[in-house]
């Protein structure tokens, strides 16, 4: 459960926010239905209701998704911007503990031994399992 969160708070939140959509809808429908002398129906509250919800679903959601979910991925397949900094620094550091000699060796081996680096990649959801398998 605390894994996924975030993930959990993020759904509660739209749903909440959904319902009160739809909940506030509905009274400001049935107000403007008896300003013009006519009876709420909900047939016709539902077509209101749905153009309303996907309007806002196309402009909000649709393009917040894509940014975060779109860019999330780029970052993750790892493009040349996304990678640059990381790498470079990494590169760095591992030059400067190569200068110590052995010591530095083994501290780097021991790193990607912890971090999962030994076959490209560092896996992150792997982490908690590295670290609790070192003594």
């Amino acid at each position: 459960m605390r894994r996924y969160a975030y993930g959990w708070l993020t759904a509660i939140f739209f749903l909440v926010s959904i319902a009160l959509h739809w909940v506030f809808g509905w009274y400001a429908y049935v107000d403007e239905a008896t300003q013009h002398g006519q009876v709420a129906q909900f047939s016709e509250f539902a077509v209101v209701l749905g153009r309303d919800t996907f309007e806002n679903w196309q402009s909000e959601f649709l393009q917040l998704i894509w940014q975060v979910v779109g860019l999330a991925y780029f970052l993750y397949v790892g493009s040349p911007a996304s990678k640059e900094n990381d790498d470079r620094l990494e590169a760095k550091i591992d030059a400067l503990l190569r200068l110590t000699g052995d010591r530095g060796e083994a501290i780097i081996a021991e790193l990607d031994e912890r971090y999962l680096r030994t076959h490209g990649h560092a896996q992150p959801h792997a982490h908690e399992q590295a670290v609790e398998k070192t003594p």
